[in-house]
């Protein structure tokens, strides 16, 4: 179990101090976590790191994970297309699937007076709160793009969204139309986690052998979900650009998240897509949940790819950056916080192909702007996206709403 004390040579004892004095008018307060997984996806990485944090300076935090069968999943990941914009065929019997399921959960989850704070992350339980006598505050933490929300779902979401005392963001441009009181915290990476720590090379070395990686050809790589948004078929198209230009291999590696049963439908239109490749080996497809794999296979990646055509934050883009290596990404959501293009990466547009294709050329083609680039990627992160800062924030909402 990390300890905030191990954080102190990465950030500084100024963070640390500024903690503790933070958390002195919180200890014993009990919060509890409540969200759809407890494994694949960036909001199940922050709790797993965010949570015993909380415990480690005096809080009681507890995360639970949220119940609920396959169909109530698919409808939930329709719900969260649409809140990114996408057409939904919204029913009496979605609603009914919906609002069934959380009520069901209520039922054998009490939330009584035995809690201060009661924190929902995304939509999935977002309607809980209609379901208890609320005696604490309610915050709502959406980790997705609400710019332009399927006005459908999200005049229906706002009926419960109206009940909680404050919703949580990534970023400005998601605040449009949000009824009641907000705040913007942007997520951030466990920097001693098994998928951001440092690695030795012998450690490297044992997991592209296990997982069968070739090294002698520059790898390029897209680390996320196999999810639409994500565009990985999109990214194929870009690296048979590149590889007409540089001989390189391209990895697609994403975990499978439990609450998001479309995933497997993508991969295997990917699989369909790059069958020729695959069969070469200019295409790997990694689809373990291994946060060493993934922290192995990003250190021995030349470019890093985020070809995302919407993206809350982009936690992949920050590991990355985090490790010094240089990153392609769309210009969309919050990948545009934590890039400058030319600065600390590569800014492109998402439909882009050939931009996209040509910047990751000319970062293969000239080492010393990789490592130029990878250099300001890593101080960015050690500066703003760091658990401790994730943390800090969280402890300023708790001070307000509970002080």
């Amino acid at each position: 179990m990390k300890h905030l004390e191990d954080y102190r040579e990465i950030v500084g004892d100024k963070v640390i101090t500024e903690i503790y004095q933070k958390a002195r008018k919180l200890y014993g307060r009990h919060i509890i976590h409540i969200n759809s997984t407890f494994m694949g996806g960036g909001v199940a990485e922050m709790l797993l790191s965010i949570a015993p944090l909380m415990n480690y300076i005096g809080l009681n935090a507890d995360w639970v994970t949220f119940h609920g069968n396959q169909d109530f999943f698919t409808l939930t990941k329709k719900i969260h297309n649409a809140l990114q914009g996408d057409r939904i065929h919204w029913t009496k019997n979605k609603v009914n699937l919906y609002l069934n399921t959380n009520r069901n959960f209520s039922i054998y989850t009490h939330l009584g007076e035995n809690y201060d704070l009661v924190i929902i992350h995304d939509p999935q339980p977002l309607p809980l709160i209609r379901f208890y006598k609320k005696v604490q505050p309610w915050v709502w933490r959406c980790h997705v793009d609400l710019s332009h929300p399927n006005e459908t779902v999200w005049n229906f979401l706002k009926n419960f969204i109206l009940r909680y005392d404050l919703v949580i963001v990534s970023n400005e441009n998601y605040k449009n139309d949000i009824p009641i009181k907000y705040k913007i915290i942007h997520p951030a990476i466990d920097p001693l986690s098994l998928k951001n720590m440092e690695l030795d090379n012998v450690t490297i070395i044992k997991y592209t052998k296990k997982f069968k990686i070739p090294t002698d050809k520059p790898l390029i790589t897209q680390i996320s979900r196999f999810d639409k948004w994500k565009d990985p078929e999109g990214v194929i198209e870009v690296f048979k650009i590149v590889k007409e230009k540089v001989d390189a291999r391209l990895v697609l590696c994403g975990s499978m998240a439990t609450d998001d049963p479309e995933g497997y439908r993508i991969l295997e239109r990917v699989k369909r897509k790059a069958k020729r490749l695959i069969d070469k080996g200019d295409v790997i497809l990694l689809t373990y949940e291994n946060n060493v794999l993934v922290n192995a296979l990003q250190r021995i990646s030349s470019v890093i790819i985020q070809k995302s055509l919407k993206e809350g934050f982009g936690l992949t883009v920050t590991e990355a950056l985090w490790k010094g290596k240089p990153v392609v990404a769309s210009r969309v959501g919050g990948i545009t916080l934590q890039i400058e293009d030319g600065v600390n990466g590569f800014l492109v547009d998402s439909m882009d192909y050939e931009g996209t294709a040509q910047k990751i050329i000319e970062i293969l083609k000239n080492p010393e702007l990789a490592e130029k680039l990878g250099k300001k990627g890593k101080e960015t992160v050690r500066k703003n996206f760091l658990i401790t800062r994730l943390l800090s924030d969280y402890l300023d909402v708790f001070n307000e709403l509970l002080g």
